[in-house]
């Protein structure tokens, strides 16, 4: 029997040759799957039946008196994650802004762990402190912003959206003279945010969550490729209106824009909206969560221009970046404007402390033991350079034209949005069913099978001028080829085709003609 040294040299992660026993650990679980069919990817069968396969192999609903050993205990869960999980390197995934994360990436992500240091002082973790900063500085460099510019890393896109709205709500309180931390919103009136019709839900959570309340949300009308129409905003603006539960002027401190939405890769005119910002004294929000990685690439770098304008920019590099989530960054123009969130807590940065050279960054955040999750973005970006990271985007977009091509060929498909980044919205045409419940049904039989994992989303439709159920592919993996798009697509038609030959979502006469019509078939 070992000796409680050796047991202890084991249990616990040592740094630098104790380190090694986390690879032997990831290799043995990796070779515990070894021989097995290479996973699909998603397993087949109804949802509920394969969580209830997952919950059956992993046993009572208690927790044991003795455990099974380390060993054994990893590879039990590698076998699980690899016979019921996502395999987000098939070619037929395209459903999520959710990459296949780079090997180097995941081992850096192991590395971060294994240090459990924290970001919110420096004997919390000296070393990930210059790191993130380092990181940061690259990034915001990349940005266009200036030298005045800092961030902090966070736990994703929502979480940084919400971070930089109260930061400009806590700026536009203190351009009144107003402490908002302290004395709460009700001292600003009735605060507005304005964004554009197809921006992220997390502007409205983040108002809920801030005490504005979703109606503070004002949305702007898009043009017809879904951005943000500068006119709109100036209208809005320039008569902003009134609260309709208090009767108050309503008062806008903040705009935002988006670079990259969610459903169609599309990317709101940043000058414009930046120079409307600017007049009427707001906040200019850019939510790049999906567009940043566009600045890795000098070919699709020119989307972004204007991004360097901004006062506050969300970048998410666990989208375009390819990194394991999370790894969300908060951009700001100006450092000193985390100034609302500085905090001096007598147990972790007293001002003595703070003066020594001792802090971290607690001030920046609303987090506090916060995981050095740069770490893996640091080794990702001495690795592959912007070059690296680059091709891969443009890997991606080349993809997302030839689906977009491919699409267009079809005379079963419509087309809805083409690619501005590496995503594509389509539809399968129906003339006598329902082309809601059809497509709605294509996907779910698609991922329900495990031969294809596909997005839906649900917008207007040219050709019918009202939203409608339509499919969607967001294509991240860079080694996908053109064949496995076509495959895709191929397999996309023949469940397609299924579906409708059995007859689903069937319209009565009345309603099959005004469908006809609408699509331009019947007179």
């Amino acid at each position: 029997m070992s000796n409680p040294t050796d047991i202890r040299a084991t249990r616990f992660v040592r740094p630098g040759s104790g380190w090694g026993e986390i690879g032997r650990q990831l290799i043995s679980a990796a070779d515990s799957t070894g021989g097995r069919r290479e996973p699909s990817v998603l397993p087949a069968g109804a949802p509920n039946d394969v969580l209830t396969r997952v919950a059956a192999e992993l046993g009572p609903r208690e927790l044991a008196t003795h455990g099974i050993g380390e060993s054994a205990a990893l590879e039990y869960m590698a076998r699980i994650v690899h016979d019921y999980g996502l395999n987000l390197t098939d070619s037929t995934y395209a459903a999520h802004l959710q990459p296949p994360p780079l090997s180097v990436a995941v081992a850096a992500d192991a590395l971060a762990s294994a240090t459990n240091a924290s970001l919110d002082t420096y004997d919390s973790g000296p070393a990930t402190l210059a790191i993130e900063t380092w990181a940061v500085d690259v990034l915001a460099r990349l940005a266009g912003l200036p030298e005045t510019a800092g961030g902090v890393f966070g736990p994703g896109g929502s979480y940084s959206n919400l971070l930089a709205l109260l930061i400009a709500r806590d700026q536009a309180g203190a351009a009144r003279g107003l402490d908002i931390r302290h004395d709460g919103v009700a001292a600003l009136g009735s605060p507005v945010v304005l964004c554009s019709r197809v921006a992220h839900f997390s502007v409205q959570r983040a108002c809920a969550a801030l005490g504005l309340g979703e109606s503070a949300v004002i949305t702007v009308d898009c043009d017809e490729q879904h951005r943000m129409l500068p006119s709109a905003l100036e209208a809005i603006l320039a008569d902003p209106g009134v609260d309709p539960a208090t009767g108050a002027t309503r008062t806008p401190f903040a705009v935002i824009a988006t670079a990259g939405t969610t459903d169609f890769g599309t990317i709101d005119p940043l000058p414009e909206i930046a120079e409307i910002a600017r007049r009427y004294g707001l906040w200019m929000h850019v939510d790049a969560a999906y567009g940043f990685g566009a600045l890795f690439s000098e070919r699709l770098s020119g989307l972004l221009d204007g991004i360097a304008l901004a006062d506050s920019i969300t970048l998410d590099l666990h989208k375009v970046g390819w990194q394991p989530a999370a790894a969300s960054l908060l951009l700001l123009a100006d450092t000193d404007s985390f100034a609302s969130l500085d905090r001096s807590v007598a147990y972790l940065n007293p001002e003595d402390d703070l003066e020594a050279g001792l802090g971290g960054q607690l001030g920046l955040t609303l987090q506090t033991t916060r995981r050095p999750d740069v770490l893996k973005v640091a080794t990702t970006l001495l690795a592959y350079g912007r070059s690296g990271l680059g091709e891969m985007l443009e890997s991606c977009h080349d993809l997302a034209l030839h689906a977009q091509r491919r699409i267009e060929s079809e005379p079963q498909l419509e087309l809805v949005t083409g690619t501005t980044l590496t995503t594509v919205v389509f539809r399968y045409r129906c003339h006598e069913l329902d082309s809601d419940t059809v497509n709605a049904e294509v996907r779910r039989r698609l991922l329900t099978s495990g031969s294809a994992l596909i997005g839906r989303t649900r917008v207007r439709v040219p050709s019918l001028c009202e939203p409608r159920t339509c499919l969607k592919l967001t294509l991240l993996n860079p080694e996908t080829d053109a064949a496995g798009i076509d495959g895709l697509v191929d397999e996309i038609l023949r469940v397609a085709l299924e579906v409708e030959s059995e007859g689903l979502g069937r319209l009565a006469p009345g309603a099959r003609a005004h469908a006809g019509q609408k699509a331009g078939i019947l007179p």
